[in-house]
């Protein structure tokens, strides 16, 4: 009479037909992944959200993925001083292999960042996606549309060429209208009374420091509740 052996003591079958051989299959077999797809494959969309309309926030994602990439490799030839950053900016586009190519999908990929955002935001809007419980997702796609306002602003004057110079001045000349607190944003953002070295030293640290962290984080929450609340029904 045979005898029944336990396939892996403390699992249950399925569990132990999961695991997987090799280094790759260690590292998923302990953090859980197989769970985790699973759950996700097992998720239902609801049919309206097959809608190309509701696809608009996903697009945006795998366009600031592009944005990040592209901006690693700017960032390795790009030199954030008044002496060299124009000059850098032209080498990228000249000399540097697919440089002007790289260069402007960023280009384009940050433009079309910030169309679907803003597109993304009034489908929420009309279909009243941002009714409860949605309002803290709505406040937190209410502050990643800033930020991605703030990576356009913050990016436009890396060139640091005329049509970067002035467009920067007018920015920051606005920031410094605001009541009571306008000067203080002036100087915070300019580093300074006038656009100087500091200027492009904060706006290249916030490009590429700060905005990137922040938006990050905004996004992991965004999603987790987009994933907790499940896709929002129509209006």
């Amino acid at each position: 009479m045979s005898a029944t052996v336990d396939p892996a003591p403390g699992k249950t079958p399925s569990q132990a037909r999961r695991r997987k051989p090799g280094l790759v299959g260690w590292v998923v077999n302990r953090v859980g992944l197989d769970e985790t797809m699973e759950d996700q494959y097992n998720r239902v969309v609801p049919r309206h959200a097959t809608n190309y309309i509701y696809c608009v926030g996903g697009v945006a994602l795998v366009l600031f993925l592009i944005l990040a990439i592209t901006g690693i490799l700017l960032a390795v030839y790009y030199q954030p001083t008044p002496d060299t950053a124009y000059q850098s900016v032209l080498n990228i586009s000249t000399h540097v292999q697919f440089g002007w190519w790289i260069r402007s999908i960023h280009r384009w990929a940050a433009g079309g960042m910030v169309l679907l955002v803003v597109v993304h935001m009034l489908r929420v809007f009309f279909t009243g996606a941002y009714k409860a419980p949605r309002e803290l997702n709505w406040l937190t796609g209410v502050a990643l549309l800033g930020i991605t306002m703030g990576f356009g602003f913050t990016g436009y004057l890396l060139p640091w060429d005329q049509k970067a110079y002035w467009a920067t001045k007018v920015g920051t000349d606005i920031a410094g209208s605001v009541p009571f607190i306008g000067h203080f944003l002036l100087v915070s953002l300019r580093g300074g009374e006038q656009i100087s070295a500091a200027t492009l030293g904060r706006f290249f640290a916030l490009h590429v420091l700060v905005l990137p962290g922040v938006i990050i984080v905004l996004l992991l929450g965004h999603f987790w509740m987009i994933r907790r609340q499940g896709i929002s029904g129509r209006l």
